[in-house]
């Protein structure tokens, strides 16, 4: 081998070797309902250890929300926080790469008191559930991050509870958790407009309380956890007409529990090999095997977490969970076993004061 060509081959080796041993900095942010805050951590996807970075306060809140939503714009340069105390708002931050800190950037109105918020996958429309003004919004993103006016406000049945898009940004469902019903719309994301799927309402049993879900990495299922029942129920779904079929019907609540069920969360590891439901009423984290091929779910086991855990999250990697409790003001940080899904329990942290909501952003 020639000098040139012995260069080329170590450097390149070189940079294999570099790039197999880059690590990403990842950072979780808890939305604190009654302290108005979002507390910022430092995780270390390898160990599950974590580091306190700020705790950013809430500009020109005082009163304390039912809850606080929080979503992360596509690109990850920005954290949305919906304010459920008038005002109705939601404020823009933006987030520093390298030390996880945020940026106030200002705020934007919200048709209602909003119990959920998310974005579309071009980053350009923000979605938004009223769980007790029984309607969804769409308002735009402007260029600057700050949040406009609503384009659309449509009434839903009763309690609308989650606005998510399906994988392609085509489809919009709303769950209604007091109607059993899950609205299906059309988006058309260069008007920024949604319309009436047909059909515009997907029908669960009586009495489940349809609260979030989740799409499958391979878009072919759909994972919804209800409310009321603590139902996990499992949808096949056509991405061309995005229709529902259910498949299949688990439970979110321990084994043998006779508790009265109360289900909150619901998240998949990014592989889409294991799904996790949170549980309030007995403050456990459910976990579930993902046959990829059928969509259908083997019951792992419960995990004790903290006391009455609404929100939680599974960070990039696929590595680390973490539960907050609404109750304990704090969080739980947890390894996931990769050949087993098994929840490992790390430490518990402080947090602000009802913490509901967990979301994780990382750069490479």
């Amino acid at each position: 081998m020639s000098r040139s060509l012995f260069a080329i081959a170590w450097i390149a080796l070189i940079a294999a070797l570099s790039s197999r041993g880059a690590s990403a900095d990842t950072f979780a942010y808890i939305g604190n309902a009654d302290s108005n805050d979002i507390s910022v951590f430092h995780v270390e996807p390898a160990s599950g250890a974590v580091k306190a970075v700020e705790m950013a306060p809430f500009p020109g809140v005082e009163k304390p929300g039912a809850s606080t939503p929080l979503a992360v714009s596509p690109d990850q340069k920005l954290l949305f926080a919906g304010v459920r105390s008038e005002p109705y708002t939601v404020l823009s931050f933006a987030i520093d790469a390298k030390s996880g800190h945020l940026t106030y950037r200002g705020r934007g109105p919200l048709a209602d008191s909003m119990a959920n918020i998310a974005t579309d996958h071009t980053g350009k429309f923000l979605f938004s559930a009223s769980y007790g003004g029984n309607k969804v919004g769409l308002n735009p993103i402007g260029a600057d991050g700050i949040v406009g006016a609503p384009k659309q406000v449509i009434p839903t049945g009763l309690n609308a509870h989650a606005f998510l898009p399906s994988p392609d940004n085509r489809f919009v469902f709303a769950t209604n958790l007091g109607s059993d019903q899950i609205l299906s719309f059309r988006f058309d994301a260069a008007t920024g407009t949604l319309t009436p799927n047909d059909p515009a309402t997907i029908k669960v049993g009586a009495k489940n309380g349809p609260r979030h879900f989740v799409f499958h990495p391979n878009g072919k299922f759909v994972y919804l956890v209800n409310e009321l029942s603590a139902a996990l129920l499992v949808f096949s779904y056509d991405a061309a007409h995005g229709t529902w079929q259910q498949i299949q019907q688990a439970s979110a609540l321990p084994e043998g529990s006779s508790a009265k069920p109360w289900a909150a969360d619901i998240h998949l590891t990014p592989d889409g090999r294991f799904v996790y439901a949170s549980e309030r009423t007995t403050s456990t984290i459910r976990a579930f095997r993902v046959d990829a091929e059928s969509g259908h779910l083997t019951p792992l086991g419960s995990a004790p977490t903290e006391k009455q855990p609404r929100g939680f999250a599974v960070d990039p990697s696929g590595h680390v969970l973490i539960a907050v409790g609404e109750l304990s003001n704090a969080m739980s940080v947890y390894m996931i076993d990769p050949a087993s899904g098994a929840l490992k329990f790390l430490q518990s942290t402080p947090v602000g004061k009802k913490p509901n909501w967990v979301s994780f952003v990382s750069f490479r």
